[in-house]
């Protein structure tokens, strides 16, 4: 099993290539902005591992699946998303 260093590493990576892009201007909200992105990535990556089955998926990210579905509506993945 690999260690959380592996996406440490990949989140690294990516925001120093983010404020190295900003090129000087001012970064904002860059907390919200990752959290957003990672969350959402992740649960596009478990209920595709899951094949769409919603229990499944929130067993293998351990939430309860009433809070997997709203998260599903808040970054509108219903798409594709079976129970």
């Amino acid at each position: 099993m690999k260690s959380c260093y592996d996406i440490s590493a990949c989140i690294k990576n990516a925001l120093e290539n983010y404020f190295r892009d900003l090129d000087g201007e001012k970064a904002s909200g860059v907390h919200r902005m990752v959290t957003k992105c990672a969350e959402r990535t992740m649960l596009e990556v478990v209920l595709k591992k899951a094949g769409g089955n919603q229990t499944l998926a929130a067993e293998i990210l351990g939430i309860n699946r009433n809070t997997l579905r709203k998260k599903i509506a808040e970054y509108q993945l219903l798409e594709g998303s079976i129970d």
